[in-house]
């Protein structure tokens, strides 16, 4: 499936949700593997993900 990067957090959920995947794959455009994990270290990842966002957030701006 081809999910957009702002989409990408939802469909990982929505995937998760259906109980029928057992590992992550991201790929670029031009079919290269980017990250390829077991899906319960993807899911705590997609969770501290927002966390880490913020803390960079916060951290650019001091």
């Amino acid at each position: 499936m081809k999910v957009r990067g702002e989409e990408l957090l939802a469909k990982v959920r929505e995937v998760v949700h259906e109980g029928n995947v057992r590992r992550l794959m991201i790929v670029n455009e031009e079919g290269r593997t980017l990250i390829e994990i077991p899906l319960t270290i993807g899911v705590i990842g997609a969770v501290l993900l927002p966390v880490w966002a913020a803390i960079g957030a916060i951290a650019a701006v001091v």
